[in-house]
């Protein structure tokens, strides 16, 4: 039967430790996902930062690049590239005003190495250009000498040209040295000792050579003072190789090598 609103109604107490605990709201989860979100997008901004970072060169070490230390190579692989760019100046069409530092007396080796190597030096009026622009004032008589010594018509010859580095009609005649790298020893504020080591390309190119463009690797070494405004050339000499093993690769037609040789320019070195 229904009980009357007038009875004394009954309670019930629990001890404290038995009651049961109320259930979090949606309300109570709320901030912990909000702290939760925070703290991974931080994570993720540091992880960020630091990738970026990586590499950065020390915004407070001084002096310039040229100054700084150059990169270092992995183990084994040798002296990591490096160096200023090019100069800008240049005489005859061989770059001149190299720095008065180590770095630019190799550069001009390098450049000095490339000008002797090319087909200009089979023509007399240009190689006296080419020894008259790189060689020191003093040495210019002993190498024009020595180099017309050795570009003799017998010497023009064996490449295929006549005494004047002129190929026979149809072919291209192609001498070519291309730097790998340099190194020097010996330095000093007026003289220094720069090696160059060097591949060479040298021969006919044409449908009707009997002298096929061939590659060679030598070693120039060459002796340079500061004259009070650039490095210049006392004295040079050559050695055979270091040559790699050649690859085994299939051999450019004659066409092929005439058109590379056309239309492929060289370049001005700096270091």
């Amino acid at each position: 039967m229904p009980l009357s609103d007038d009875q004394p109604h009954t309670r019930t107490r629990l001890p404290v430790g038995d009651q049961p605990a109320a259930p979090p709201t949606l309300g109570q989860s709320r901030p912990v996902r909000a702290l939760l979100a925070v703290l991974v997008v931080v994570t993720l901004l540091v992880v960020a930062v630091a990738i970026a970072n990586r590499g950065k060169p020390d915004p407070g070490a001084g002096g310039s690049s040229s100054d700084r230390a150059a990169p270092s190579a992995p183990s084994g692989a040798g002296p990591a590239p490096s160096g200023d760019q090019p100069v800008g100046t240049t005489a005859n069409g061989i770059a001149t005003g190299f720095p008065h530092t180590e770095q630019g007396a190799q550069s001009a080796a390098t450049n000095y190495a490339v000008a002797i190597g090319s087909a200009d030096m089979f023509r007399t009026d240009s190689r006296h250009t080419i020894v008259a622009t790189i060689a020191d004032p003093g040495a210019v008589g002993a190498l024009q000498s020595r180099l017309d010594q050795g570009f003799t018509p017998e010497t023009a010859a064996r490449f295929g040209v006549d005494a004047q580095g002129k190929p026979p009609k149809g072919l291209t005649f192609v001498s070519r040295t291309v730097p790998i790298g340099a190194r020097s020893s010996g330095y000093t504020p007026d003289s220094v000792k720069v090696d160059v080591w060097c591949t060479g390309l040298y021969g006919l190119a044409g449908e009707r050579s009997t002298k096929p463009v061939s590659e060679e690797w030598f070693t120039l070494s060459l002796s340079l003072r500061w004259t009070g405004t650039d490095w210049k050339l006392t004295d040079f000499s050559r050695v055979a190789g270091p040559a790699p093993v050649p690859p085994d690769q299939q051999a450019a037609t004659a066409e092929e090598i005439t058109g590379a040789v056309e239309q492929f320019g060289g370049f001005r070195y700096a270091r």
